[in-house]
């Protein structure tokens, strides 16, 4: 794979803490390839979920160059931000953020109907039913399990067929079992999609399913290994 998807040059992130300005992310660069599936590992606090914001362009680098798809996303503004993510991106987060007075239908096509994709209905109960939900398009999330409702995230993540997709810890609120099937479903999407995966995580056998796994210490890249690696 030699066609770079997302692209970081010394990107650097300082935000604005209780006791002045604080460094998230010093200095990051980093390449990768379409179709790759990325892991970043590292303990709480080194910078992982900043990074994969970096990625998305939901957080803005405050020095250095964040490129997707040949976009630099330092120098967009929001509302183009916004329409590149939602043409391009999908984004899982370990909390589910779904609209608790609509449906799982209404949840994943709602984005693409803002998008203006005629098939918005169609193409989010395809998605739901890829997830192994087609029997609970019409419940909300109030009567849905965490699972269920993380694999309504997924749905609408994948929905848009992006060419990006980052999941920031996607099971962490889930019990093992759950997890792991969440997992499969995630991979799967991404094979169903060809899609680009970064994946942020604790669990050194997820990471091990990705093809490379990139480790963070105190806002730095610390280091980087295969899957075959870290499984070792």
């Amino acid at each position: 794979m030699t066609d770079t998807i997302l692209s970081l040059k010394d990107a650097s992130l300082t935000l604005d803490g209780n006791a002045g300005q604080v460094e998230i992310l010093k200095g990051i660069s980093l390449d990768v390839s379409r179709g790759e599936t990325v892991g970043l590992i590292g303990p709480s606090g080194s910078g992982k979920s900043s990074l994969l914001m970096l990625m998305g362009g939901l957080e803005r680098a405050t020095a250095g160059v964040v490129n997707a798809l040949g976009h630099d996303l330092t120098a967009l503004g929001e509302d183009a931000l916004a329409r590149f993510r939602r043409s391009h991106m999908g984004v899982v987060f370990q909390s589910f953020h779904l609209i608790p007075t609509m449906t799982a239908l209404e949840n994943v096509a709602t984005p693409l109907e803002l998008a203006g994709a005629a098939d918005a209905f169609e193409r989010a109960r395809d998605e739901l039913a890829a997830v192994g939900l087609e029997d609970r398009v019409d419940h909300y999330p109030a009567q849905m399990s965490g699972g269920e409702q993380q694999r309504v995230a997924l749905a609408r993540a994948a929905a848009p067929r992006p060419d990006i997709l980052l999941a920031d810890e996607p099971t962490g609120n889930l019990d093992g079992n759950t997890g792991q099937i969440i997992m499969d479903l995630l991979f799967g999407l991404r094979d169903r999609h060809g899609s680009t995966l970064v994946l942020v995580t604790h669990a050194p056998e997820l990471a091990a399913r990705c093809d490379r796994v990139i480790s963070l210490q105190d806002g730095r890249l610390a280091g980087e290994a295969s899957a075959q690696g870290v499984a070792e």
